[in-house]
């Protein structure tokens, strides 16, 4: 009898091996170590942080000012695009949305060059309205950031309320063509639950992205009155070496980003819609002119908006093509070795912390739900004071010149660790639920596990996974500031270095050749995760 029952409590509970605690335990101690360690190391190895000035307090307003108007404006311009995308059917709406996570895959600057070509002083909206005789406007100071964040976080935010529409079950959708729901009460019976349950994570996360960015603020901050606390941090670190400012200005942050995750999280409310089954049927709301006319100007100004800076970039860069310099090639293959190194690195931590959580989520639920939440604090901590802290750590046994590109790569790996892991948490719990009590009864060893039921089933979500984590650090122009040699840049920083040089023309083909690059790393890694896809 008790040998009979073994199989059964093996199958109700798949065990772990010792390498799932052993490697996910030393992925979580790692993030732990390189976020609160981090803030701990720089704050004990700084002289005093003394007060708070008058210029932090205003770098904390403007940063929480800021963010909370990128991420207010992105969600509630990305509510009416998403809906009119999800109830209308057209020639070319795959590609469209498809083409929403471009800008979030474009090197933040090069999208900045984007933006200023369409913008700027000089751009195109600003000639139009001169030729009109109406006043130019400045994108300089919070107006610009504000554009810029919106451009980067509203196609992010776009395509979560989309897979929020996708995840209402399609019977809701049949029983209220059923019984003729439509206009406000199909909206507040279906779509404001969802929205309920998707806008507050989808407000935090862009908070998060908008209060820890650095080099939107450092390109169109436009003077100390624009100044961010992730910006203020690099300034403590690179031009002062002020240690304790810089640790009280991270905890700062930490606290702010914590804050907000945190009543994101109360905000937020179950949709309770039950199971279903199928896709979402056609949708038969909004048939009349009126709707799909509104429709239709929604969703060509959300194209024109987000395309046109990409558009303006890749003009701009042509001509500057041949104008780039003898070091551009150098500094392409720095990127190049930082961004592989970065996706392997983010890869492998992702993996393993989330076998970690899946394996705590069979025995303690609680526990797997908080290595989860730990799995995205690299999201609030400034990326320059986990580098500094590796800095400060390495620099008794390793040269700090010789160690500039490992750090940007590791740092540049916590950094995407949060998105890897969001991609391969979903998939690989629900292998774990499908073939793990089967591996679990054939005694299938840990090895044989990966090969054989894991890896064919995480292939796809790893290959998106690392292009993202590639085309994330291919343009990583943060702690690559910080810690770059000075004749050996990367490709972003060699291309604000024209930037600042007015060689506008040269940065443009920069601009053009890293974009290229970016997408080319993604596009490689998605095609190796599609290939010989199982589904």
């Amino acid at each position: 009898m008790a040998g009979g029952a073994e199989p059964v409590i093996a199958a109700a509970r798949p065990p772990a091996g010792p390498l799932v605690w052993l490697a996910g335990g030393a992925a979580l101690a790692l993030v732990l170590a390189l976020t609160l360690g981090a803030v701990a190391l720089v704050a004990l190895r700084a002289e005093g942080a003394g007060a708070l000035t008058a210029p932090d307090l205003r770098a904390l307003r403007f940063t929480a000012w800021q963010a909370f108007l990128s991420a207010a404006l992105s969600v509630l311009l990305a509510i009416p695009l998403a809906r009119a995308l999800a109830r209308r059917r057209f020639p070319g709406r795959g590609a469209l949305v498809s083409l929403l996570g471009a800008p979030f895959l474009l090197p933040v600057i090069v999208a900045i060059l984007g933006v200023i070509a369409i913008w700027g002083r000089s751009g195109w909206v600003n000639d139009g309205l001169g030729a009109l005789g109406a006043p130019r406007i400045d994108v300089y100071g919070l107006p610009g950031v504000l554009l810029a964040h919106v451009f980067f976080n509203l196609p992010l935010a776009t395509r979560l309320i989309l897979q929020g529409y996708a995840e209402i079950p399609a019977e809701r959708w049949r029983l209220a063509a059923q019984l003729g729901i439509e206009g406000r009460a199909l909206f507040r019976l279906l779509e404001a639950p969802m929205l309920r349950a998707v806008a507050p994570g989808a407000f935090a996360l862009v908070f998060l992205i908008c209060a820890t960015s650095f080099a939107v603020a450092l390109a169109l901050g436009g003077g100390p009155r624009a100044t961010t606390l992730e910006l203020a941090i690099y300034q403590a670190m690179r031009f002062d070496f002020d240690l304790g400012r810089a640790a009280l200005l991270a905890a700062l942050q930490f606290a702010l980003c914590l804050g907000l995750a945190l009543l994101a999280a109360g905000l937020s409310a179950p949709a309770a819609f039950g199971p279903g089954f199928g896709a979402a049927p056609e949708r038969w709301d909004g048939r009349g002119g009126m709707a799909r006319a509104a429709d239709a100007a929604l969703i060509g100004l959300g194209a024109v908006f987000l395309l046109s800076p990409l558009l303006a970039a890749f003009l701009h860069g042509i001509p500057g093509l041949g104008s780039m310099g003898a070091g551009v090639w150098a500094a392409a293959g720095r990127s190049l070795i930082v961004a592989l190194v970065a996706a392997a690195l983010s890869l492998s931590l992702a993996g393993a912390l989330a076998g970690l959580i899946v394996a705590l989520e069979a025995r303690w639920a609680a526990a797997g739900r908080l290595a989860e939440a730990l799995g995205l604090l690299t999201l609030a901590v400034s990326p320059f004071v986990a580098g500094v802290a590796l800095f400060l750590a390495l620099r008794p046994f390793i040269s700090p010149v010789s160690a500039a590109l490992p750090l940007v790569a590791f740092v540049n790996a916590l950094m995407a660790l949060p998105f890897a892991l969001r991609l391969l948490l979903p998939p690989l719990r629900e292998a774990a639920r499908d073939y793990g009590p089967l591996a679990a009864s054939l005694g299938m060893g840990a090895g044989a596990r990966l090969r054989l039921v894991w890896l064919p089933r995480l292939r796809r979500p790893l290959g998106f996974a690392g292009g993202v984590a590639a085309a994330l650090a291919m343009g990583d122009l943060g702690v690559v500031a910080l810690f770059s040699a000075p004749g050996a840049p990367t490709l972003p920083l060699y291309m604000y270095g024209l930037i600042s040089a007015h060689r506008l023309e040269a940065a443009g083909g920069v601009a053009l050749l890293l974009a290229g690059l970016s997408f080319g790393l993604f596009a490689a890694f998605d095609a190796w995760g599609r290939a010989r896809d199982p589904a």
